[in-house]
């Protein structure tokens, strides 16, 4: 046989790196150019935007006229601003409470062998399968209807409790937390699926064990269930923080009832972009909704810090 020199095997490793090299930067190109094309570009111009007057969404930069710090003056004295972000905290954390807690009672009574489990589990997942517009649209016009045949009004007619039944639903005092039931009752499913699978993820062993010992129902829940599903549960409030501060569709369907109130931040933004077109009136002004966008990111990454403090990310072995 041929003897191989010494040198030809450096050369050849190196013919290897870089295929492997070029390889990945082949594979990570088209990753890269959608995050700097369809994320980081976004984000530096709306960032940028936020610090100048601009009347237009597609206005070239040359139109833009330097604001400083102008729009962020006029969001923080809007009272409609003010307002819309008082709301935005009920929903998150009102409305946080309200879900993640039934999300969790939903999911323990599901995962401790009830019968028809499945039906009951695509049940509880049904309304997250319909359009929220469809959603929001059905409790307005059939759910709150002061007529006959609204649901509320009719089961509590039929149950003797007429003060109830003769509640404005949709008017000005209830609309803000009829808007919330709703989203809340739209939003228990998706999170007590996730909550089951963390539950079923625990050894059906420690329960039998601790039963053994006898341990009632409430102290397996409290120190096997509640531990061993934190990382989940941390799961769960970082994806209610994302979606309730990007709250929009159910402001927007239910605004047209005339009441201010139901304002969110995402909405103020939608109405200073693209004009007002319903009974709440902002001016249209493209740089003072780009503001409002990165007020929500800092809120976003404020409300993450908070979770991240009050829920820490801790792993037990099981």
């Amino acid at each position: 046989m041929r003897p191989t020199s010494g040198a030809a095997m450096p050369k050849r490793t190196n013919r290897k790196v870089k295929g492997q090299r070029t390889f990945i930067i082949v594979s990570l190109a088209p990753a890269i150019l959608s995050f700097l094309a369809f994320f980081l570009y976004p984000v530096l111009r709306t960032t940028l935007m936020s610090f100048f007057d601009v009347k237009g969404l597609t206005d070239v930069f040359s139109s833009w006229s330097f604001a400083g710090l102008d729009n962020y003056r006029v969001l923080f004295s809007s009272q409609l601003f003010q307002q819309s972000l008082v709301n935005i905290f009920k929903i998150w954390f009102i409305g946080g409470l309200v879900t993640i807690a039934l999300a969790l009672f939903f999911a323990v009574t599901l995962s401790s062998g009830v019968l028809f489990r499945q039906f009951w589990r695509s049940l509880l997942y049904l309304p997250n399968t319909i359009s929220a517009v469809a959603m929001a649209i059905m409790w307005t016009q059939y759910v709150y209807s002061n007529q006959d045949f609204g649901l509320f009004r009719r089961v509590f007619s039929r149950l003797g409790l007429h003060s109830l039944a003769n509640i404005q639903w949709t008017g000005a005092d209830y609309l803000f937390t009829s808007m919330l039931i709703a989203y809340c009752f739209g939003s228990v499913g998706y999170f007590v699926l996730i909550l089951m699978a963390g539950i079923e993820r625990i050894p059906g062993e420690l329960f039998e064990i601790s039963r053994i010992d006898g341990a009632s129902l409430f102290t397996q829940f409290r120190k096997i269930t509640l531990p061993l599903i934190r990382s989940i549960f941390r799961t769960c409030a970082v994806l209610w923080t994302i979606n309730a501060l990007n709250f929009f569709i159910w402001a927007q369907v239910f605004s047209p009832f005339g009441n201010p109130n139901v304002i969110t931040p995402v909405y103020y933004m939608y109405q200073s972009v693209f004009g007002a077109t319903t009974q709440i009136s902002t001016n249209l002004n493209v740089g003072a909704g780009a503001g409002v966008a990165v007020v929500l990111t800092l809120l976003i990454l404020l409300a993450y810090g908070i979770l991240n403090f009050i829920l820490p990310d801790k792993t037990y072995e099981y």
